[in-house]
């Protein structure tokens, strides 16, 4: 378990322990080695071991390669996690603390945290998982440490939530692409179909009879399609697709389920449909 300072490495050793892990935070890197031959014994009784390391190692943690190479050379079973969240957020956490950063005697938070990032990087490379913390609640964390060790279900290499929205409700503030889709047929001017939703196969006929509805549509799949593993060689592994309509029931709803639907053929990706405005009041507007 390693990350950058601030980004939940604690918490999340924790977390690992309350599911069953033998824990050790910030053990020596000289010592990993006759660690890992002990943890490795028969009836030892350390099945599951979870081990922190990072910056606090200090020089020593130039050495952690060659520690990789020896469990290699064993044949020894080990993953790495790499916990991570964006630079505000850590500088935002360190002051909401209090606490100094490892890096950060001598230089600003900011400039610790941009020499821990250069430190850091050969192990977010080398990593199995990545997770970034950056929008994440403790229990959030927790859900997502405990679905994937156990659960013991297969990490994605990126988790998509595709949303739909309206804009009259405003612009979803953690989107990272936004779509709108008011140019296809709506169905709130069809008396029959004004009461439901994009979850109705009726609407979403009626919202894709139009020829222009599929050529957005297999246009938004081919650009996503093309983006999603452009982002997750950048190291993203959280992507929010916002579909917006005026009301957000009708049109961005069959839009998102359709492009969800897609998304979910690839085993490969984690992927969520949130329908954000789907129950609120159709009052205050003539439009959807």
């Amino acid at each position: 378990m390693t990350g950058m300072s601030g980004a939940g490495k604690s918490t999340a050793l924790k977390i690992l322990e309350d599911i069953g892990y033998f824990c050790v935070d910030n053990l020596p890197i000289q010592l990993l080695n006759k660690f890992a031959d002990l943890a490795f014994q028969p009836n030892v009784g350390l099945d599951r071991v979870a081990l922190g390391v990072d910056i606090r190692s200090g020089d020593a943690l130039d050495e952690i390669g060659e520690v990789l190479d020896y469990l290699d050379e064993k044949q020894y079973a080990y993953e790495i996690v790499f916990l991570d969240s964006d630079d505000n957020t850590l500088v935002k956490r360190y002051k909401e603390t209090r606490r100094t950063h490892p890096l950060a005697a001598n230089q600003s938070v900011n400039e610790g945290i941009i020499e821990e990032r250069k430190r850091l990087e050969f192990l977010r490379q080398k990593a199995k998982v990545i997770l970034n913390t950056s929008k994440l609640l403790s229990k959030e964390l927790r859900a997502e440490m405990e679905e994937i060790f156990k659960d013991n279900k297969e990490y994605k290499n990126i988790f998509i939530t595709v949303m739909s929205f309206g804009f009259k409700n405003g612009l979803p503030m953690d989107a990272d692409m936004v779509f709108d889709v008011r140019f296809m047929p709506n169905p709130y001017y069809v008396t029959e179909l004004r009461n439901l939703t994009g979850n109705d196969q009726v609407v979403q006929e009626f919202v894709m009879h139009s020829p222009e509805s599929h050529i957005f549509l297999e246009k938004l799949e081919s650009m996503v399609d093309f983006l999603i593993p452009r982002y997750i060689e950048e190291g993203k592994n959280q992507l929010v697709i916002a579909l917006g309509c005026t009301g957000g029931k009708h049109r961005s709803v069959t839009i998102a389920n359709k492009l969800y639907a897609h998304l979910s053929k690839d085993s490969s990706l984690g992927v969520r449909v949130e329908h954000r405005d789907i129950g609120l009041s159709n009052h205050g507007t003539n439009f959807q």
